[in-house]
């Protein structure tokens, strides 16, 4: 982790149709959703309560928690015939 920085890893599960976040930054971080916005929005909220939770939350109230989401997502496709 980056100071301040929570690197956050954004994966697309195929099978179930959703974005899947995990981070190691963030301890217990396993949270999806079904667009990367909807699921940024919903990290907006969990990354400070799992910090919190951890003992890792910064101990100035109202300090900017920052998290990068790096994106992943593989498809596959074929030549036309």
């Amino acid at each position: 982790m980056d100071r301040g920085r929570y690197a956050i890893t954004a994966e697309w599960d195929s099978e179930a149709g959703v974005w899947v976040a995990s981070s190691e930054d963030v301890p217990g971080l396993a949270t999806g959703a079904d667009s990367l916005d909807e699921l940024t929005e919903k990290l907006k909220i969990v990354i400070p309560e799992l910090l919190e939770a951890n003992g890792l939350l910064p101990s100035k109230p109202g300090t900017e928690i920052v998290f990068v989401v790096r994106a992943q997502r593989e498809e596959r496709t074929s030549r036309a015939a």
